[in-house]
This record gives structure tokens, sequence and C-alpha cells, in this order.
């Protein structure tokens, strides 16, 4: 039983650090955007091919990215109805 004035302080100590954690990361815009790293980390910036000359089997080799839709984009949600 006196091992319980030593637990009760300590878990309600790491409770109230892992609230006070919780809401710095909500004022510090942790949760702005969600989806917006999940489309940055599959979306390429350059097509894979076109540094060293040779044409993809894609085709996206040195087509302006306004001239083809990139396979990213095809997976987007559409917005509109």
């Amino acid at each position: 039983m006196e091992v319980l004035i030593i637990l009760v302080p300590l878990a309600l100590a790491l409770g109230a650090a892992g609230l006070a954690g919780f809401l710095w990361s909500l004022k510090t815009g942790q949760y702005d955007d969600l989806d917006g790293a999940a489309w940055r980390a599959i979306a390429d910036d350059e097509p894979a091919g076109s540094s060293n000359g040779q044409q993809d089997p894609q085709g996206y080799g040195d087509a302006a990215p306004s001239e083809h839709k990139r396979p990213v984009e095809a997976l987007m949600p559409r917005t509109d109805p």
C-alpha cells in the first residue's frame, strides 16, 4: 500500500505531461494539414529518366508538367460534382 503514495502522483504527473504535450501540439498547428505530407511523399518533382536524357517507359520524359497528367493527380479525389 505504501507504493500507491508514489504511483498515484506519478501517474497523475505523466497524464498531465501527456495532456500538456497534446495541447502544445494543437497550439503550434501540428494537425493543420493532415493530407499534405502524405501527398508530398508520393509526388515526383521530376519524372524518372529525364535527368540522364533517357525517356522513361511511362512517356513522361521531357514533357512539360502541363502536357500530361501525372499519376499522383490521377489518385487525388475529385472535388467537382
